[in-house]
């Protein structure tokens, strides 16, 4: 297999690394300074925006979507690359437009949403003026394996009914996040276990989504963006605003919920960086306003 770099890729990697040279390495500290400076640390520091708009303007935007017409077009390997040099700095994944779980939840709605779903949630995450969370792993199983999820997510009329608790929901500490991805069982009776789970496009403000407490990893947070436990009783979704893949085929669901409805999140945790802190544990977000529970194991 041929992995010499091909043109396009090396005049990336150029334009990427003088980039991080100029703009992004520099401002690391100051990132850090605007962060410890806020009222909390679960809001974004200003410089970020001015190096995402310098960013976009030199065309270092979205390059981690493949064959898309909303990205640079680069197959893995081209990408891989520039990965390792975003990599190279703890804040410069979101200064391209390229970091998780905004990434992967872009080439959800990019593959499977509707024309409306993309308008609502794909548009401004592509143009990075909001965030997203995924909600997937759960405290009782081990789910790596995505069989094992527990969370059920059942048709009701004209609405998808949301049980569940989530563990480490990647991003919904960011208070930009407007979406959650959230994985549950859709048809939990299936023979086929690869094919009981779905995924279902929740509104971050929809009654019955709490954040109960932001987690830490070794006493580390990773303010502002963070990842949370959560859990859903009862919390419904509209089939017409809400999008979800089963068993590789799309659907369109809409998320909604009733007033017993209680979805609850944990925020997300890192390893030491410059974005982190340690502390005996990460407050929670302004917004809404989180509970803490005596024990993250």
């Amino acid at each position: 297999m041929e992995f010499e770099y091909s043109k396009k890729t090396r005049e990336y990697m150029e334009q990427v690394t003088d980039f991080m040279q100029k703009h992004v390495y520099p401002n690391e500290r100051t990132f850090v300074d605007q962060l410890e400076a806020q009222p909390t640390r679960w809001q974004v520091p200003p410089v970020m925006e001015e190096l995402k708009r310098r960013a976009r303007e030199r065309g270092l935007w979205n390059l981690f979507l493949p064959e898309s017409e909303y990205g640079a077009g680069l197959t893995n390997l081209e990408y891989a690359p520039l990965c390792e040099i975003m990599g190279r700095s703890p804040i410069a994944p979101e200064v391209f437009n390229c970091s998780a779980p905004d990434t992967g939840n872009m080439e959800v709605l990019v593959r499977y949403g509707t024309p409306e779903q993309k308008k609502q949630w794909l548009v401004p995450l592509l143009e990075g003026t909001i965030r997203s969370a995924f909600a997937m792993t759960e405290p009782r199983v081990a789910s790596s394996d995505a069989t094992n999820i527990e969370a059920s997510i059942a048709a009701d009329g004209d609405d998808y009914v949301i049980n569940g608790h989530k563990w480490w929901t990647s991003g919904i500490g960011d208070p930009r996040c407007q979406l959650l991805i959230f994985m549950g069982k859709t048809d939990p009776t299936n023979r086929d276990r690869h094919t009981q789970q779905s995924m279902i496009l929740v509104p971050r403000g929809a009654p019955g989504v709490k954040v109960v407490r932001m987690l830490t990893v070794f006493g580390y947070d990773d303010a502002p963006t963070a990842t949370a436990r959560s859990s859903s009783r009862t919390c419904a979704c509209p089939r017409r605003t809400s999008c979800s893949a089963r068993g590789g085929a799309s659907r369109s669901p809409r998320a909604a919920s009733g007033p017993d409805a209680s979805t609850t999140a944990c925020a997300r945790s890192a390893w030491p960086s410059v974005r982190s802190r340690r502390c005996a544990g990460a407050p929670p977000p302004a917004s809404p306003s989180a509970s803490r529970s005596p024990s993250t194991t």
